[in-house]
């Protein structure tokens, strides 16, 4: 049952009394004490029109019901029921527009378009599809493009405002990727002549090595020869001792690529090695071990991978729309499938110059520090860049903005019911705000719920003030060329 039903109730029995009803208004004569009495009683002991929550919390029901705790829900009459209308508001209660003369005290204007096209006039009338036109009443329009709304209609319609703020709006790129190992960090051992591999130390792959290890033994006759050179040349008694000479022949070992400890050997206990100790170039992991014991080597083949670990490239595949919001320099946080809850910090070291024209995507490389060695090649990775704003700037809800394709706008609110458009240049969006770069000042109140109700209104009238502006005749049929 609803306010309505108890409403006719009370109307009933004023009109059993012989009281006349006029347009929502009871005329002559006026009902005695007593029929006013048993109209009140009846409104108040009617029919229930809903049941809240006993506690008071917001909780409501159009049928009984009880609680968790199996207590009933309260009944509430349309006597108890909170009303923000208006006078002459009242569902269901006639009224003077339909009568197109006044509301209350306060006068027509004009009539406008019921579907809200810039169309006005000062009589009565209907459109084309026969729909009557609206009555505007003094003090409903305004020349500054704004909208006044009843308490009933805010409360109904559920408007809600909030200040504009200085907010850091945070935006997060996410980005799927995988690790890559630093290509400087990488390191082949390979043959430069014909060789034999005498000996291999006990490495293997996926061992851990140093700069300087021993990793192989090798006899090469290119290498025997170019050492027996050059220590004819530094232990004659001839050219001993004399600077120009040897350099050619020490020049020819370090082209192909002896150790220098090897060469500083020699040079030390003049003794011919038949065997030359190869030794790791830096510190890392083996990748690769093709070395194997009385095997030959061709020159370049590689016998040996090694890759330093400690630091490790992200490759993420970021798409398109976003690429304008990505920078070098930017700090990432990776996440790693395999180490779920653990965040690996870097930044953005480059960003490729070419865009996937099947994925729609462009590679970013992420620099990450691994010393624990937990990343490793080939291993997905989930990556998010922050490319918010360094430092607060004004912004509003989301939900505040009203976007119509060619123009973006907020509801600023006046205060007293009074709403009025704005037209905002919107800057970057993140965590439901928007970043308001023209339009608004710090403590301005804008509305974030229900705007789309008051932008209809709020529409028409701009587009009335902008007829006005333009020096357009408003006078109804004659000003628009509307028929009646």
């Amino acid at each position: 049952m609803t306010r309505l039903a108890t409403i006719g109730t009370a109307a009933a029995i004023l009109a059993a009394a012989g009281v006349a009803l006029v347009a929502g208004r009871a005329m002559q004569p006026q009902p005695s004490p007593g029929l006013l009495a048993l109209a009140a009683h009846a409104a108040d002991t009617g029919p229930p029109i809903y049941f809240r929550d006993p506690d008071g919390k917001p909780f409501y029901s159009l049928t009984p019901k009880k609680t968790a705790d199996g207590r009933d829900y309260r009944a509430v009459r349309a006597g108890e029921d909170i009303s923000f209308d208006e006078p002459g508001e009242a569902p269901g209660a006639m009224t003077a527009d339909a009568k197109g003369d006044h509301k209350g005290d306060r006068k027509i204007k004009y009539y406008r378009n019921p579907m809200g096209l810039p169309d006005t006039s000062p009589v009565p009338k209907k459109d084309s599809m026969g729909m009557d036109y609206i009555p505007v009443y003094d003090g409903e329009d305004s020349d500054d493009g704004s909208i006044k709304l009843s308490p009933g209609k805010i409360q109904r319609s559920g408007v809600k405002s909030e200040p504009v703020e200085l907010r850091r709006i945070r935006t997060l790129v996410r980005a799927p990727g995988t690790i890559q190992l630093d290509e400087r960090r990488v390191s082949v051992v390979a043959m430069r002549a014909d060789s034999f591999v005498q000996k291999v130390a006990d490495v293997t792959t996926g061992s851990r090595v140093t700069k300087g290890q021993p990793l192989m033994e090798i006899y090469s006759p290119a290498v025997a020869s170019a050492a027996a050179e050059y220590l004819a040349t530094i232990t004659s008694k001839t050219t001993a001792g004399i600077e120009p000479y040897g350099r050619g022949s020490r020049q020819r070992l370090v082209n192909l690529d002896v150790p220098e400890p090897v060469i500083a050997e020699m040079e030390k206990s003049h003794a011919l090695p038949i065997t030359v100790q190869w030794s790791s170039p830096r510190d890392g992991i083996v990748l690769q071990r093709n070395a194997i014991e009385g095997m030959r080597a061709q020159p370049g083949d590689v016998l040996f991978r090694i890759a330093d670990v400690s630091l490790v490239w992200a490759t993420i595949d970021v798409a398109e729309r976003d690429l304008g919001n990505v920078a070098v320099g930017q700090p990432v946080t990776v996440r790693a499938r395999s180490y779920p809850g653990r965040d690996f910090k870097g930044r953005i070291s480059v960003i490729y110059p070419q865009v996937n024209k099947e994925t729609r995507t462009a590679r970013v490389r992420i620099e990450l520090a691994n010393a624990d060695l937990a990343l490793l090649p080939d291993m997905y990775v989930d990556a998010e860049i922050d490319t918010g704003t360094p430092t607060p700037v004004l912004s509003v809800a989301e939900s505040a903005l009203l976007d119509t394709g060619s123009r973006q706008a907020v509801l600023l609110d006046k205060g007293q019911g009074r709403f009025e458009p704005r037209e905002v240049k919107p800057g970057r969006r993140g965590d439901g705000y928007v970043e308001i770069r023209d339009g608004l000042a710090e403590g301005d109140a804008v509305v974030t719920s229900a705007n789309f109700l008051i932008d209809a209104e709020s529409n028409l009238k701009a587009a009335l003030k902008g007829f006005a502006e333009a020096g357009e005749p408003q006078d109804g049929d004659k000003a628009m060329g509307a028929k009646p």
